[in-house]
């Protein structure tokens, strides 16, 4: 699959690692070189913001899409290539699959883990088929890898795990796995 566009997941917050903005921004910095288009939730705090500012900064393009109620909230990105203003968490979900090729989750909350989980459904029910990249920037995942473990160990996936997510240490093994 040729991958022009990536989705990316993460917090709206910063988190309590160095490494997870030194990660967010070393993944932007390589979106943009690789001429990817970033496709993420608009924001301009926590590692979103890192991500994004990282992206621009060298260059590349960036996709922000926003819901109504989270443009104070999350501080909408004044300064993207492109920004969209959507009514709900629904349409945002739906728009940032629609228009990547595969998504990466790096650290991050609640969000995080329900958009997440809802591509990894998605794939499941054959909705869409993109390759989703984790991430596990300092062992934050590790936790979650061993549950995925063993939901498949226990026969609740339709197929095995590493078919549709790959969990990556840092973003140099991430963009290799992508290529």
């Amino acid at each position: 699959m040729n991958i022009r566009s990536v989705a990316v997941f993460c917090g709206s917050q910063k988190g309590n690692n160095p490494l997870f903005e030194q990660h967010a921004r070393e993944l932007g910095k390589l979106i943009a070189l690789l001429k990817l288009k970033l496709i993420y939730g608009g924001g301009s705090k926590g590692l979103m913001g890192i991500l994004a500012d990282a992206v621009l900064s060298n260059g590349g393009k960036v996709m922000g899409i926003i819901p109504e109620m989270l443009i104070e909230w999350e501080f909408q990105h004044k300064g993207l290539t492109e920004l969209s203003v959507v009514p709900d968490m629904h349409t945002r979900k739906r728009m940032l699959y629609e228009r990547s090729d595969a998504a990466i989750i790096l650290p991050g909350g609640f969000g995080t883990m329900d958009e997440l989980f809802e591509m990894v459904t998605w794939n499941q029910l054959k909705i869409h088929d993109k390759k989703i990249y984790i991430l596990n920037s300092g062992g934050f995942y590790n936790h979650l890898l061993k549950h995925l473990r063993q939901l498949q160990k226990e026969g609740f996936l339709y197929e095995p795990l590493d078919e549709r997510i790959s969990f990556c240490e840092n973003p140099i093994e991430l963009f290799n796995k992508i290529n």
